[in-house]
């Protein structure tokens, strides 16, 4: 039996997750009492398998605050009913978040008379800390939208299997680093095909790009000294019961370098039996 916790900052995309979690078949309830989250626990945990094969649950800011700093006892109790659970997380920049809740004109849960929007979203970034510790991974949705937030849910959650999951990531230095990234690697030192005025408007997705960086000795060293890096860190923390990686690969706009180098990993890695998923940060 699986139960996922899923909780994160107001805005961040949980009610999204809830709902792909619940396409997919898990018994989804949204925004829990914490101090009830055990009895649910112990309730799966003695219910006839078929009853609560899979289930998920919402925490966020709307409950009492004295709750979130009894969370470690908390996990601790669910984890000695016997279930298997995992903690997701989300989070977003602050102008991400005041941005969507202008847009969608909602009011923020910790939003007080005399308090801006931005007072309550760093309250609640306080308040949920506990939980962001603890989680087992953590998806940062500034920089995604709600079909990619939903490919990335459903496809880590398809994988019944419990292999890792290896996720490269494909980002713009520009546009800042991925938070919920394992592993950052620079590949701005290597030959732009920005500078070629053929290639500038094209993708690391189309060929003459592809072409153009193959034909580089410094990319396919690059290529050869990151996949070695990934081939021998990998199988440690498999072994450590680790279930997801996310290795994201940077150079200065995210449409070039990053890409062709995330796809050429991603393709050697498709080859082993590890879980593959590959995301473009920029390309939306």
């Amino acid at each position: 039996m699986k139960l996922v916790i899923v909780s994160g900052l107001s805005g961040s995309g949980k009610s999204i997750v809830l709902h792909s979690l619940e396409d997919l078949g898990f018994y989804c309830i949204d925004n829990l009492p914490l101090s009830l989250l055990p009895s649910f626990a112990k309730q799966m945990a003695s219910s006839p398998r078929s009853d609560y094969e899979h289930a998920a649950v919402g925490i966020d800011a709307r409950n009492l605050s004295d709750d979130f700093a009894s969370f470690p006892d908390v996990l601790a109790e669910i984890r000695a009913c016997g279930l298997d659970c995992e903690i997701l997380f989300l989070q977003a920049e602050d102008n991400t978040l005041i941005k969507r809740f202008s847009e969608t004109r909602r009011k923020h849960p910790l939003a007080r008379s005399g308090i801006s929007l931005a007072e309550a979203i760093g309250r609640e970034r306080k308040l949920l800390a506990e939980l962001a510790v603890n989680a087992d991974w953590c998806i940062d949705s500034s920089h995604t939208n709600v079909h990619q937030l939903r490919d990335l849910v459903r496809g880590r959650m398809l994988k019944e299997a419990r292999s890792l999951t290896l996720t490269f990531m494909s980002f713009g230095f520009k546009h800042g680093i991925p938070v919920d990234a394992d592993f950052v690697f620079d590949v701005r030192c290597l030959p732009n095909p920005h500078w070629v005025p053929q290639l500038r408007a094209l993708t690391g997705m189309d060929q003459a790009v592809e072409a153009f960086l193959e034909q580089q000795p410094l990319v396919n060293e690059m290529f050869e000294d990151l996949s070695t890096f990934i081939e021998r860190w990998v199988p440690r923390f498999q072994a450590d019961s680790r279930a997801y990686m996310t290795v994201a690969i940077g150079c200065t706009g995210g449409q070039h370098r990053s890409v062709y180098l995330s796809r050429r990993m991603a393709s050697h890695f498709h080859k082993t039996d590890i879980d593959v998923l590959l995301r473009h940060r920029e390309l939306t």
